[in-house]
């Protein structure tokens, strides 16, 4: 992707010139240890970041986001759904999924994370192996149907020519609120999902990774979050630190610097497009 600001005009409306607080909007929560849990929890709306969305594997990644919920507050939001870098649920199994996602409509900030296996089908291609992707392509469309029947957002592990694929689904139902987490791809992909009002969400690694700097220069600012994709780790000048939703102030800095605006009114933007996609 070429490099380049973005055409696109930030918005003319006033802004809170005092520093506001950030949203990670794509964190494993339930992947810490139970220290850290608590230690990122009780740190929540105190200083930084105001909340996080906590996203799920799997059906007891899904509850024990659910539990974390329930013991920290509204602070702590829930995304329930299954992670595509894994093998596919049985048939079984996603039924009992979706049916105590049903169950727990009113509980979940979103659907997520779900989408496709990008880094498992190289994985296997590479190694000589055959990959039939339908299957996970067949299970998103179910997660896709679930956000639509439900009104809620849905967050996706999406990249490169996958990221096609799902706008396709998205498309074929309507779906308006989605968020592709840690977004990489071409820039017609990326015209396409902006055309749309999908939203993208930038790690840490925007300030040492120029494919992803690039796209923090050229995508629509309203349509931009932040977010740790915690646990996982990070390189460059975080390397050896344990991720953290703090983090996320580092990212707003960056991105700020990018679009040559700032970190107030940075903070502002990215804070804002959080809250109005989900509702915080």
């Amino acid at each position: 992707m070429a490099s380049g600001t973005s055409s696109i005009s930030l918005p003319l409306e006033p802004f809170d010139r005092a520093e506001s607080p950030l949203i990670d909007t794509h964190i494993h929560l339930d992947s810490y240890s139970p220290a850290d849990q608590d230690s990122i929890a009780s740190a929540l709306g105190k200083g930084k970041v105001r909340s996080v969305i906590t996203v799920s594997m799997d059906l007891p990644s899904c509850r024990r986001n659910l539990e974390l919920s329930r013991i920290y507050g509204d602070t702590i939001r829930p995304a329930f759904g299954y992670h595509p870098e894994q093998p596919l649920p049985s048939p079984n199994e996603t039924e009992e999924l979706l049916r105590w996602m049903e169950g727990h409509v009113n509980d979940m900030v979103a659907v997520g994370e779900v989408g496709l296996p990008y880094y498992a089908r190289l994985e296997a291609e590479s190694a000589g192996h055959s990959w039939d992707n339908a299957p996970y392509i067949e299970l998103l469309e179910k997660f896709v149907a679930f956000a639509k029947k439900h009104d809620k957002p849905i967050i996706l592990h999406a990249v490169y020519e996958d990221a096609d694929t799902a706008c396709g689904l998205l498309e074929a139902y309507g779906i308006a609120r989605a968020h592709f987490h840690w977004f990489k791809g071409s820039r017609d992909t990326l015209n396409r999902m902006a055309a749309n009002g999908y939203h993208i969400s930038f790690t840490p690694d925007i300030l040492y990774e120029e494919e992803i700097r690039d796209i923090a220069r050229m995508y629509p600012p309203q349509l931009v979050m932040t977010e740790t994709d915690g646990p996982w780790p990070f390189e460059g000048p975080l390397q050896g630190q344990t991720t953290r939703p703090e983090m996320t102030a580092l990212v707003a800095a960056a991105w700020a610097r990018l679009q040559g605006i700032s970190e107030q009114e940075a903070r502002w933007l990215l804070h804002r497009n959080a809250a109005r996609l989900y509702g915080l």
